[in-house]
């Protein structure tokens, strides 16, 4: 119980540092769907789309090699230094060479140029921050992690809420005073991306002397170990990113013009509402991979990783239900223009995908471990495949309904195949009848709840209580062996 009890500890830690940035930029949804226009939200959300493509572009799989060799190198130092010299000098060419041609990108992606460059600035100064991160993961430091985590989306949120909503007061208060000299009219999107460059760069100077302390050696045979590792994570990465933020981009691309920003920003905003499976399977996803490689290898790593599985699927599913069942209720909080609520038929599938994949996230221990990663960047590519056609084929009839679909198949997909896979070359003795049990059944009274008796508080309730039940009667011996211990 100890090894759960400490990858509990750190999940929550972690998940602490994932939940209240999220829930503050959870809070920006409402400001920038109530000041902006569905279009103008649309176009934030195309930016934000093409600017997590490129992250994974700039960390190119170093994050997933750093925790791989750290662990296994006697000569753990050597591991930082590569690591973060290496990301220095990619950074710093990116910048360059992307200012330089910032016009063709405006040209060819449709983005104005003015907010090309801010996003360059912010992509550069987030990608020089993944390996200071990261070390704080390695050495073990969830609480500063979280603190500078929390910091920069804090400072995001207030400066957004003082471009758009005060300064505006102040001006229109007192028009001649010396703020009107200073604020643009009409410019609410470059703020949005002011104040990300903003948190941005002093997240940058709370880790720089991650940089100022670094001697700055290179072990170049390390350095092609660990691209050689990291390259297919980076085509995983890719993939995933399609998978994730492609549908936004094809909508804007392939519907007609006059409709493409408002279909965006509606689909982009109730897709928001799958945050809470988002969040749940981001921090634990931050707390289980280093938990991953650092028990890899006890003698009961199987069955340990099949336990977290399965208590994984028992509180997504729990989660799934919850967001389900009130998602109504969550939407008037979220989206108070009625007019955002057009996709709200969208948001079942989106937080099923999005379990999906934080279940893959965990089936897909086995090609770490082994260090086969390549296998899971077939496997991420035949998503992004699936994502790519179903969205071309769906997009022209079915909008963002299509989109929606087309997430669904790509992370269900990459699931069954990772499951099939690692059953094959590195067995885990899944308890298949139980986690297929809760999945099962909770997609089930999701269906009931959202298509056949939405609002209706008193089934959504009831549904709620008796899957509770239905855990209770599956995991009572867990349970009371837990609590039995506890009181002793």
């Amino acid at each position: 119980m100890g090894l759960y009890k400490n990858l509990f500890k750190q999940t929550a830690i972690y998940g602490l540092a994932t939940v209240l940035p999220r829930m503050f930029s959870f809070l920006l949804v409402p400001l920038y769907t109530d000041l902006l226009p569905k279009d103008e939200y649309g176009k934030v959300t195309v930016i934000f789309a093409w600017m997590i493509f490129f992250n994974v572009i700039l960390a190119y799989g170093m994050e997933t090699a750093f925790f791989r060799f750290y662990n296994s190198e006697d000569n753990k130092k050597t591991v930082v230094e590569t690591s973060m010299v290496s990301i220095f000098w990619t950074t710093i060419s990116f910048l360059f060479i992307a200012l330089l041609y910032r016009n063709t990108l405006a040209i060819w992606s449709g983005i104005d140029s003015q907010y090309i460059t801010y996003t360059i600035w912010i992509l550069a100064l987030d990608a020089l921050v993944i390996i200071p991160f990261s070390k704080l993961r390695a050495f073990q430091k969830p609480m500063v992690y979280a603190v500078i985590k929390i910091s920069n989306v804090l400072i995001n949120l207030v400066l957004n809420i003082l471009f758009l909503l005060y300064v505006p007061k102040i001006i229109e208060a007192n028009p001649d005073g010396f703020v009107s000299t200073l604020y643009i009219e009409n410019f609410e999107i470059g703020y949005i991306f002011l104040a990300n460059i903003i948190a941005s760069l002093l997240t940058f100077v709370a880790l720089s002397p991650d940089y100022v302390f670094l001697k700055w050696k290179f072990d170049f045979s390390l350095w092609k170990r660990m691209m050689r590792y990291g390259l297919p994570i980076l085509v995983a990465g890719i993939a995933f990113a399609i998978n994730e933020q492609f549908d936004k981009i094809l909508l804007y691309k392939l519907l007609p013009p006059n409709i493409a920003e408002a279909e965006v920003g509606v689909y982009s905003a109730c897709y928001k509402l799958g945050l809470f499976m988002v969040l749940y399977r981001t921090a634990y996803t931050l707390g289980i991979e280093p938990f991953f490689f650092s028990h890899a290898s006890d003698k009961n790593a199987p069955q340990t990783y099949a336990m977290v599985t399965k208590y994984f699927v028992i509180f997504g599913s729990f989660i799934m239900l919850s967001v389900i069942v009130f998602a109504d209720l969550f939407k008037l909080v979220l989206l108070q223009k009625e007019a955002y609520w057009e996709a709200m038929k969208v948001v079942p599938l989106i937080i099923l995908a999005n379990f999906c994949l934080g279940i893959y996230t965990n089936l897909s221990v086995w090609y770490k471990l082994i260090d086969k990663t390549y296998v899971g960047a077939y496997i991420s590519i035949v998503g992004a495949i699936i994502t790519l056609v179903l969205n071309f084929l769906l997009i022209p009839s079915m909008s963002y309904q299509g989109s929606a679909i087309a997430t669904l198949a790509a992370y269900g997909s990459m699931m069954l195949i990772s499951y099939y896979l690692g059953n094959k070359y590195y067995p885990i003795p899944y308890d298949f009848k139980k986690i297929g049990g809760y999945l099962g059944l909770s997609i089930f009274f999701s269906v009931i709840s959202f298509y056949r008796f939405r609002e209706n508080y008193f089934v959504g309730i009831s549904l709620l209580i008796a899957f509770l039940y239905f855990i209770y009667h599956n995991e009572k011996e867990t349970l009371l062996r837990i609590i039995k211990r506890k009181n002793n």
